[in-house]
């Protein structure tokens, strides 16, 4: 697992090895992850995506806590992930970095709670799989507008973007921020130490 710029962000980049009959990798190792996070993740649900080209999911978030951690896998195509810190106060607030997943190179990425998640599909068929820290509680979500320029996020600018109605219309950060959306840098902190904690 290689730290990405964002504390809580992780890459997992697996060795592949191709033969005549295809290829075999490793995707997920609970031992390795819960290594760099200090934690086990537990899991509550598993989640599977396909998307056209230039369809354009998120910036996803859930109240914290429990919120929601995800370890993401493209299995079919690719698909340009975006993690962003929606942490109010963490010193990295406002940023997000950006991963190719595709069925390539096999990476999959790991978001801790109180991060955001999005990603545009490159290809179509683009197939996304999610394993989930908790289920889905529609009460507990929340979006932000992957477009908002006050995120800055930099999308392929050949591809048209699809957005669902509900990604459309949500608010951009400032607005959800204002309205008290957010999580926060320090209740994410604590629910981190909860986790460690446990073991």
């Amino acid at each position: 697992m290689r730290q990405l710029s964002l504390a809580g962000a992780w890459v997992h980049e697996p060795k592949v090895f191709p033969d005549s009959r295809g290829s075999f990798h490793e995707w997920f190792r609970a031992a390795e992850l819960e290594n760099a996070l200090g934690h086990p993740l537990r899991l509550a649900q598993a989640n599977f995506s396909v998307s056209s080209r230039g369809t354009l999911r998120g910036v996803h978030f859930a109240d914290v806590p429990p919120s929601q951690a995800k370890y993401v896998k493209c299995v079919r195509g690719a698909v340009l992930d975006v993690i962003v810190d929606l942490r109010v106060g963490s010193p990295t607030y406002k940023r997000w970095e950006a991963v190719r997943l595709d069925d390539v190179d096999h990476r999959s990425v790991y978001l801790a709670e109180g991060l955001g998640h999005a990603f545009m599909a490159l290809t179509d068929d683009a197939s996304v799989a999610y394993l989930c820290s908790e289920g889905y509680a529609p009460e507990r979500e929340h979006g932000v507008h992957p477009l908002d320029p006050g995120l800055g996020i930099v999308w392929p600018s050949d591809i048209p973007p699809l957005l669902s109605d509900k990604d459309a219309a949500a608010p951009s950060l400032a607005e959800a921020e204002q309205k008290g959306l957010l999580p926060t840098y320090e209740a994410c902190q604590e629910y981190y130490a909860l986790l460690r904690a446990r073991g």
